[in-house]
């Protein structure tokens, strides 16, 4: 009998949209505008861990179960993410295009053209000098493809059947997750003093973008979602969890240049991020909140709004739209209106269709192969 598939959480994907929109704020703003939530704005890069720990979630959530019955099949697996994945990520090197030149004459000739052939393969992450190759927030997608490679092997591992052992794995799994920063704050091998979100180093650049270095992050959220199975959905302690992970969060971002970047960036917060998504994944005023429907509608273009956020700055700013309407007056809050709407545009006219005529195609391809 197939696995029934579980319900969705809607409250998670309500916090998608806070997450992509920080990360636009992160990249197009002075954190200063935000007042008390300027130490969120000012550190928008956790979000980007956030979302990698929550992918690893939803995926066991919805196939752990398959995985373990023997009933995921790995092929439509793989299909089936890189028919979610591409269509966007292809939207936005061509929207990239134009930086070709740009980063011509930033690299070398043989980085140039590595990044040129590594890039629409999803593989530029494993290459720290062109990670950021044309679009910038297109590494995570290579550090993506790569945990949805492993994924159906990680899926597999056997139900724990008692809470305090899982929670030691885990512990575990955060501490290993802790080891590539806590390295690098050791040796310092870029020989920055104190590195920050401006600071740049080749070592740096590689604990920042590669997949190895945040794949525990993506582990950890694997594992999360056997946690998860463990407590009620009306459990009370989930809304504390909540609160606990949101308030641990702010309370060490306030703390500023006083935690370390290089741990901050990734491992630090794994337990706090858990502390959330076991908070919204149950049914709580928490939840609720987060669960709206207008963030939902947001949150469910996080990704389109997360992938192109560089070029619609760049589409709304070259081509001087608000300028030539005498609207640039409410610049930058109406460019970032405009970039969630292209972003909801783009799942549904873009993304989604192109998602429904790729799995046509594929289908179409197995069937033929098959005859």
């Amino acid at each position: 009998m197939e696995t029934r598939k579980p319900a969705p959480l809607k409250a998670l994907t309500g916090l998608r949209c806070f997450a992509a929109i920080n990360i636009v704020f992160f990249h197009f703003s002075n954190p200063q505008w935000f007042g008390f939530l300027a130490p969120v704005v000012n550190a928008g890069f956790i979000s980007v861990s956030y979302f990698i720990l929550l992918s690893g979630f939803v995926l066991a959530y919805n196939y752990a179960e398959r995985a373990r019955n023997g009933e995921l099949d790995r092929k439509r697996f793989w299909e089936a993410r890189f028919t979610r994945i591409y269509p966007i990520y292809f939207l936005s090197l061509l929207l990239s295009l134009n930086l070709l030149r740009p980063e011509y004459r930033t690299h070398t000739h043989a980085m140039f053209w590595t990044g040129v052939v590594l890039t629409p393969l999803l593989l530029q992450g494993f290459v720290p000098a062109v990670a950021t190759f044309m679009n910038t927030p297109a590494w995570t997608m290579s550090a993506e493809a790569f945990y949805y490679v492993l994924f159906p092997w990680l899926a597999r591992w056997k139900r724990p059947q008692r809470m305090a052992p899982h929670l030691v794995k885990m512990a575990g799994v955060w501490a290993l997750g802790l080891v590539p920063g806590a390295l690098y704050m050791a040796f310092n091998p870029d020989g920055i003093a104190w590195p920050d979100r401006w600071s740049y180093g080749p070592w740096l650049w590689a604990l920042k973008y590669t997949p190895y270095s945040h794949m525990f992050s993506f582990i950890f959220g694997v594992m999360l979602a056997d946690l998860d199975q463990m407590i009620e959905r009306t459990n009370r302690l989930r809304l504390w969890l909540g609160i606990i992970g949101f308030g641990g969060i702010y309370a060490l971002l306030s703390l500023g240049p006083l935690m370390p970047y290089a741990i901050m960036h990734d491992g630090l917060l794994m337990p706090l991020f858990a502390c959330i998504i076991l908070g919204l994944a149950g049914e709580n005023p928490l939840a609720h909140a987060l669960g709206v429907r207008p963030l939902v509608f947001v949150g469910e273009a996080s990704y389109c709004l997360y992938l192109l956020h560089f070029n619609l700055w760049n589409l709304v700013h070259g081509s001087h739209v608000l300028d030539a309407l005498g609207l640039s007056r409410f610049d930058p809050w109406l460019s970032y209106a405009l970039m969630i709407g292209l972003a909801i545009f783009a799942l549904h006219f873009i993304e989604k269709p192109a998602q429904r005529k790729l799995r046509e195609w594929m289908h179409a391809t197995s069937v033929l192969r098959g005859s």
